[in-house]
């Protein structure tokens, strides 16, 4: 799985011009799925997402994590994630996963952060064109992937 994750002080994800969601201060997360995950990559990627120590302290260090500050979280499934750019100039997505496990895969790292967080957390309609209006704050971005644990 690969994740791209945004500190925000805001965000929103729109479908057909209707809001379906929107958190204040927290993470947006951008999700993708790969053709050769599995059950750990959810677990360890989940784990690592609630952890992940990125949020300021009284001294303004990032020394808290989403669960520390009592964040809010949205989850957004964004195959792109995989593209492939070496030849040409039209992405190739091979080896980003197909329904019905990419779904699968996304509803079930959801569902499993929500248990870290013991809270729910924002989800865009996979599949669906979206709209996204995300306020990132620092700018704190950061990229993982559950195949490189180094």
């Amino acid at each position: 799985m690969r994740a791209v994750i945004q500190r925000v002080s805001n965000g929103s994800v729109k479908v057909q011009d209707k809001k379906i969601g929107e958190i204040n201060h927290g993470l947006v997360v951008l999700l993708g799925v790969d053709v050769n995950d599995n059950e750990e990559d959810i677990s360890w990627l989940a784990n690592k997402i609630a952890n992940l120590r990125i949020f300021g302290d009284e001294k303004k260090l990032m020394n808290n994590s989403l669960i520390d500050v009592n964040g809010d979280l949205m989850i957004i499934s964004q195959f792109t994630l995989f593209a492939k750019t070496k030849k040409g100039n039209r992405p190739s997505y091979i080896n980003a996963a197909k329904s019905p496990k990419a779904i699968n895969y996304y509803n079930s790292f959801c569902d499993q952060i929500e248990l870290i967080l013991c809270k729910k957390v924002v989800r865009g309609i996979f599949g669906a064109d979206m709209i996204l209006n995300i306020v990132n704050e620092g700018p704190v971005t950061i990229q993982i992937d559950s195949k490189n644990k180094d």
